[in-house]
C-alpha cells in the first residue's frame, strides 16, 4: 500500500525519484510550481521539453495526461509533468483532476519511481478550491493500483497543508 506523507514547503527542495510538475500544455515553463521547477532544475528539463514538442507533443501536452522529463539539476531523478485543469464553477472537471494524479503517477511506475512528490495540481493560478483539490488529490491517489512505495504532498502554505493533512488524517 502506498504511504502518503505531506510537507509543508518548496517542492524543488525535494529529495524523491520523481518530482511531479504542474505545468502547463505548452511545456515550455511558466509561472507558480512550473517556473519554480525549471528554474531549480536548470536548463536540461527546458531541453527534454523541447525535445517533447518536437515529437509526439508538437501542440502541447493535453490536459490530464503526463510525461517524464530528466530532473536536471533537482534531487530527483525524474520530472513527471501533468497539465491540470482551470477550475470550472459552470463544468465539472474534476476526472481531468483525477486523471493527473492517475496518469503521473502511471509514468512513475512505467519509470520504476518508489517516491513521487506532488504539489496540489491546479490549486494555484488555475483556481481550484484548495479543499475539493486535497480531497480529489487523495481520494485518487488512494484508490489508483501503483508500485511507488511513498506519495508526498508538498504543499507551498499552510493552508494548503491544513486542507490535504483534514483529508488524509
Amino acid at each position: 500500500m502506498t504511504e502518503i506523507t505531506l510537507v509543508q514547503g518548496d517542492i524543488t527542495r525535494q529529495s524523491a525519484d520523481a518530482i511531479v510538475n504542474a505545468a502547463n500544455s505548452s511545456l515550455l515553463g511558466g509561472g507558480g510550481v512550473d517556473g519554480a521547477i525549471h528554474r531549480r532544475g536548470g536548463p536540461a528539463i527546458l531541453a527534454d521539453c523541447r525535445r517533447l514538442r518536437a515529437g509526439h507533443y508538437g501542440k502541447g501536452l493535453p490536459t490530464g495526461r503526463a510525461v517524464a522529463t530528466t530532473a536536471g539539476d533537482l534531487d530527483a531523478r525524474w520530472v513527471i509533468h501533468t497539465v491540470g485543469p482551470r477550475h470550472s464553477r459552470d463544468e465539472d472537471r474534476s476526472e481531468l483532476l483525477a486523471s493527473c494524479y492517475r496518469a503521473s503517477l502511471r509514468v512513475a511506475d512505467e519509470l520504476g519511481a518508489r517516491t513521487v512528490a506532488f504539489p496540489a495540481v491546479s490549486a494555484g493560478i488555475y483556481g481550484w478550491p484548495l479543499d475539493d483539490a486535497a480531497r480529489i488529490a487523495v481520494e485518487t491517489v488512494r484508490a489508483t493500483q501503483t508500485s511507488v512505495e511513498e506519495v508526498r504532498f508538498v504543499l507551498f502554505d499552510e493552508r494548503a497543508y491544513e486542507a490535504f493533512a483534514a483529508r488524509t488524517g
